[in-house]
């Protein structure tokens, strides 16, 4: 899929009003409608791409259609590569080094964490997970990478959300073991988590 420039979420918390607002934002400019639909907590999450401009003022209207309906919203211009092949569901091994762990209420929340981490910092995304199943509607992420890397990000992305009056849970694993790695690169959803046997376990 095509990348764009620039990028804006916009979550919901009545479903048709969402449908709605996001028939407004596609009359509105020329914008790409990346991806759109229910999340969980009975939420809507619509995703565009374009130019600066057209995706600006597309979220406008969105947000003018969604009045009281709309839950957060997340303007990036110049969106990271990696956050935004992240969000389409690539995924990095968690390899070596140390992890931070991000989570946030809403999706919105979580992109602009994850957004400031990456470019304030030299750390990777490992994954990130969007309002999925089990989620209740919040937003997870992980990075990896050098220990004063992953601490220098937590605390942008601590910063760029107290900024804007948004909580955000993050830890950071120091030095984590080898198996959380092995686990971590299968998926954090239960369901994906691979049987992991540990060195000297006794049957």
């Amino acid at each position: 899929m095509k990348r764009h420039p620039a990028i804006a979420v916009i979550e919901f918390s009545d479903i048709p009003t969402g449908v709605v607002a996001t028939d407004a934002m596609l009359k509105k400019a020329p914008i790409a409608l990346i991806r759109s639909g229910t999340i969980t907590a009975g939420r809507f999450l619509v995703l565009i791409g374009g130019t600066p401009a057209s995706v600006d003022e597309s979220l406008r209207a969105g947000l003018v259609e969604g009045g009281g309906a709309v839950l957060d919203h997340l303007f990036l211009a110049d969106v990271h590569v990696q956050l935004y092949d992240g969000i389409l569901g690539a995924r990095r091994p968690a390899g070596a080094g140390s992890l931070a762990v991000f989570e946030t209420e809403t999706v919105a929340a979580n992109l602009l964490a994850v957004e400031h981490a990456l470019k304030g910092t030299n750390v990777e995304l490992v994954e990130i997970r969007l309002a999925d199943q089990g989620l209740a509607g919040k937003g997870v992420s992980i990075l990896r990478g050098e220990l004063h890397d992953v601490e220098a990000a937590a605390a942008l992305a601590l910063a760029a959300l107290a900024e804007v009056g948004s909580e955000i849970s993050t830890r950071i694993v120091s030095a984590p073991h080898d198996r959380l790695g092995q686990l971590i690169g299968a998926g954090t959803t239960f369901a994906a988590g691979p049987v992991v046997e540990l060195d000297g376990e006794s049957s």
